[in-house]
């Protein structure tokens, strides 16, 4: 397997489409056909389903173009630390971000970082849990923030912002009698979470806040963005969640952010670093930047 069999698939499964997928790549299509099959051939398995009406990616396609774009973006990531080397930069810090958890205040310490040390090259990337991790041991990120600290012994988890639970509710729901709404009742209705997969973190905070009710909550659907669980909300197919820090998403006429009438209801932003990284880097620097912010956003 190579990298031109890897770029082709890319490229293949964005398109859906053998022609276009090939003036892309700036090749014929009959090369970019063996390519494929090749690459089928050596997996053992089919990645496209191909018939009249197009082309589609099967089940295993799914699931090796996610592997398939990480190793990309480690290829990138290693291009862009040769190239600050190259460049003569001080040094360059590679952030990971997973459960969704962009704070506002993310974007303040973006900012001071970049006013305050401008030759610090600073690349942000959003990765699932699991794959921050094995960065962070490996050193491909030199920081993470994440909405859990059940990351092992080897990692760091400091907290740093604070927020409220808000459930996300239609503008005409019977939970909206509520100023402050009732765990015992909340879990009596539909709910729509994001996809556990993608924000495991996040997930495991919210079963936690969820598993002080009195009965299981009914998950109906399990959505792949924060913009399709409002979607899904404003339609009327159930009950979702936002955060306090979050609320400016929620301005639309079908929906209602409501706090949660518990005081567990609250949703920490971890930083996450390796307890004994081997490259030379200043964390300290930018954990005291962190740390110079508000922590608690816990307004309503």
């Amino acid at each position: 397997m190579e990298l031109r069999h890897l770029r082709c698939f890319v490229v293949l499964a964005e398109e859906l489409h053998f022609t276009r997928a090939a003036e892309r790549l700036h090749i014929e299509q009959s090369p970019l056909s063996r390519t494929i099959k090749e690459l089928e051939e050596e997996l053992g398995t089919l990645l496209f389903h191909r018939d009249r009406r197009g082309t589609k990616l099967t089940e295993a396609g799914n699931v090796f173009l996610q592997d398939v774009r990480r190793i990309f973006t480690t290829l990138d990531q290693a291009r862009e630390n040769v190239r600050s080397v190259v460049e003569g930069r001080r040094g360059s810090l590679r952030i990971a971000i997973s459960d969704g958890a962009i704070d506002p205040r993310f974007s303040d310490f973006l900012t001071r970082c970049r006013q305050e040390e401008p030759e610090i090259d600073i690349r942000v990337t959003e990765v699932p849990l699991l794959e921050q991790l094995r960065g962070l041991r490996s050193e491909d990120f030199s920081l993470g923030f994440a909405h859990t600290d059940d990351v092992g012994e080897d990692i760091i988890a400091e907290p740093v912002w604070r927020a409220a639970v808000l459930a996300a509710v239609p503008s005409r729901h019977p939970l909206l009698v509520h100023k402050e709404i009732p765990l015992d009742e909340l879990v009596r209705f539909p709910l729509i979470m994001i996809d556990p997969q993608l924000c495991s973190g996040y997930c495991r905070e919210l079963a936690r806040i969820l598993g002080l009710a009195d009965r299981s909550p009914a998950v109906v659907e399990h959505v792949a963005s924060p913009e399709m669980m409002l979607t899904l909300v404003a339609a009327g197919y159930g009950v979702g969640f936002t955060s306090s820090v979050r609320t400016s998403v929620c301005r639309h006429p079908d929906i209602v952010a409501r706090p949660l009438a518990s005081k567990d209801a609250v949703l920490t932003t971890y930083l996450l670093r390796l307890a004994q990284p081997r490259a030379d880097f200043p964390f300290e620097r930018f954990a005291e930047r962190l740390r110079a912010q508000p922590e608690e956003d816990l307004a309503s």
